[in-house]
């Protein structure tokens, strides 16, 4: 088969997939060898992080990645896309008007994959666990709007809000709410390393040389009972040190599929190969990427240069010179095809204009230029991060009004120094736990956020985000998400950059890549398969 592009728009939140011609999801699978799949993600379990695999406290999208194959949840998003769907439930729904009280029935019959029956208590025991434990992550976060956790018998939970939450189904089928055997999981302590124990499609084997995973592997779950069908007895999940090392295993077959993160020259390679045995899969993407500040830093603790900032930064020569037409300038933290989008930053300064910011930081009796060190991990968002960072240094020294360097370090040091707020400025990438508004906004706004942010905003904390969790017509809730997203521009606590597609490469014999990665960057590696070469 020749390589080509498999381009699958987003249509009216409906992922419409084009698949190749030699095969679908559908195609059914060899019971043979082991789909193995490489990935730049890198799993360490630390001093700083020992339970990496934890459900209560992973909260990337790596790790998450693993845990969506292993641990189950009572919901799930469709392989459509959509709202979520009943997985390890039999059926969910809301049981008031205000959208307060939640009930769930368990699907009977469910069994962890050790052979234990799964009951209403174990639910409860795993969702009260992720909460009571508060891990650092602020993955527990996800599930602030829970006040308690009801058992009915053995197979019903009814879930009690604090306040109305339309997007509490949404929150369900996220890792942090998947079901955990008490005999594994102690209830007030993390599990350290990488020992996963669910109820999910497959068993994990963890290979693991210096604290690292380095392999994954998957095998079929006998006991898995749920809604997914599984097109494969065991796919091995390898982890390489860059993209390069990724792709060179993908050319000489020691893998099948190349997965996040693929380097801008590899896919562009791909794209536009006339002849070979690899397909490349283009998807909608929802990622996002950003910068934080510690609004408290003194630094950047005015407004005004967190504004010049955004006034500067010229968002499409970044896109261009790095990403091409893998991104799109973002100017809000919502991306344009979520509903209840608005692009607020470009709404509040227009294209970059150094007199503008200069007026800024006059009024303000800024001191220029501003020194600053702009962070940026190494290893954990694909191989142009550090370009991109260069791009953004040249852009704020060239406008005189700023003295940037910039410093990278490795996932496993960057992330606790940002988290412990050792950093002003620092670039950041989101994945959402789900496709909504309330999770591109909520994550980095709210009380707990995910990234220690001290800023606070009362009027969104207090009012906004909760009237929009209000609306289960998220169309209905996009003045409240608008509201917010105006705030933010103007106060400047993050600043959105870009937003990017996502791809998926394999060798033409392996089925199901179209649906390999949804739209919220989920691996379904269920869906993958082997089929008869083009």
């Amino acid at each position: 088969m020749n390589r080509k592009t498999l381009v699958l728009p987003a249509v009216i939140g409906l992922l419409a997939p084009v698949l190749a011609a030699c095969g679908g999801s559908d195609s059914g699978s060899d019971s043979g060898s082991a789909i193995v799949v490489g990935t730049t993600d890198r799993f360490t379990a630390s001093k700083e992080a020992p339970a990496p695999l934890d459900p209560a406290y992973a909260y990337d999208v790596g790790s998450w990645n693993i845990l969506r194959q292993t641990v189950q949840t009572l919901m799930i998003q469709p392989k459509g896309e959509g709202d979520p769907v009943p997985e390890a439930a039999e059926s969910c729904g809301f049981t008031d008007s205000g959208n307060e009280r939640y009930a769930c029935k368990l699907r009977s019959g469910l069994k962890f994959a050790g052979g234990d029956a799964i009951t209403a208590e174990d639910v409860k025991f795993s969702i009260d666990r992720a909460r009571a434990i508060k891990a650092d992550s602020g993955v527990f976060a996800l599930l602030s709007t829970i006040d308690t956790v009801e058992t009915q018998g053995d197979n019903e939970v009814i879930f009690h809000l604090k306040t109305a939450d339309a997007t509490f189904p949404f929150k369900l089928s996220t890792p942090v709410a998947g079901i955990v055997d008490p005999d594994d999981y102690e209830k007030d302590k993390l599990r350290d390393g990488f020992d996963v124990d669910g109820s999910g499609p497959y068993t994990l084997h963890a290979e693991v040389k210096n604290d690292e995973l380095v392999d994954a592997v998957f095998t079929k779950n006998p006991n898995y009972k749920g809604t997914l069908k599984v097109n494969n007895d065991k796919v091995s999940m390898r982890s390489f040190k860059d993209a390069d090392a990724m792709g060179a295993a993908l050319d000489k077959g020691d893998i099948d599929v190349m997965t996040r993160t693929m380097s801008p020259e590899q896919i562009d390679k791909l794209t536009n190969a006339t002849s070979g045995d690899i397909d490349i899969v283009e998807t909608a993407g929802l990622e996002i990427r950003y910068l934080g500040f510690d609004t408290n830093a003194p630094t950047v603790k005015s407004k005004a240069v967190r504004q010049a900032m955004a006034q500067i930064i010229n968002r499409s020569e970044l896109v261009s010179k790095v990403y091409g037409s893998q991104a799109e300038p973002l100017y809000s933290m919502v991306p344009a095809s979520i509903t209840g989008h608005s692009n607020a930053f470009f709404n509040k300064y227009g294209d970059p204009n150094l007199t503008k910011a200069k007026a800024m930081l006059g009024q303000a009796d800024i001191s220029t230029p501003v020194k600053l060190t702009l962070h940026y991990t190494t290893d954990h968002y694909g191989p142009a991060t550090k370009q991109e960072f260069e791009v953004l240094q040249k852009q704020l020294n060239d406008s005189g009004l700023f003295d940037v360097s910039i410093e990278g370090a490795p996932w496993d040091t960057f992330r606790p120094a940002e988290q412990k707020g050792q950093y002003d400025v620092y670039g950041m990438g989101w994945f959402p736990d789900f496709p909504d508004a309330d999770n591109y906004l909520a994550p980095f706004l709210d009380k707990d956020n995910t990234i220690g942010s001290p800023y606070v905003n009362s009027e969104i904390r207090n009012t906004l985000i909760p009237d929009s969790r209000r609306e289960a017509d998220r169309l209905a809730a996009s003045a409240d998400l608008t509201d917010i997203q105006d705030i933010v521009a103007d106060d400047v606590p993050v600043l959105p950059l870009w937003q990017g597609k996502q791809f998926v490469a394999a060798r033409d014999d392996v089925t199901g890549t179209a649906y390999a990665l949804n739209s919220s960057s989920t691996l379904q590696l269920w869906e993958l398969g082997r089929g008869v070469s083009g």
